[in-house]
């Protein structure tokens, strides 16, 4: 299992997750289903845990993907303030203190 993972591919996993299919997904992100798959799949591998699994025609989270999905809501909403955060700091810039101190 390797710790580093892709964070395109966890997007990819948390679009599914959130259309509840591949194919909503791939429409969704305007990709084909493979490749939607294949990334989600490369994401498991990383993780070393699957993330779905086949639940009639259609697939549903495993208990390692609902904590997955919990953790991407969290990084995802974090991520959509990134742009007002920036444009905040760009636009009124916090004054800075600086202070030292002499050893004697």
């Amino acid at each position: 299992m390797s710790n580093s993972y892709n964070y395109r591919h966890l997007y990819y996993f948390w679009v599914a997750a959130k259309e509840g299919s591949m194919s909503k997904a791939a429409e969704r992100l305007d990709m084909a289903i493979q490749t939607i798959s294949a990334q989600i799949h490369e994401l498991e591998k990383s993780l070393g845990y699957m993330l779905f699994k086949p639940a009639g025609r259609g697939i549903t989270l495993t208990e390692s993907g609902y904590a997955a999905l919990k953790i991407a809501d969290q990084i995802f909403s974090i991520g959509e303030k990134l742009p007002e955060a920036v444009r905040d700091a760009a636009v009124s810039p916090k004054p800075k203190l600086r202070l030292g101190c002499l050893m004697v």
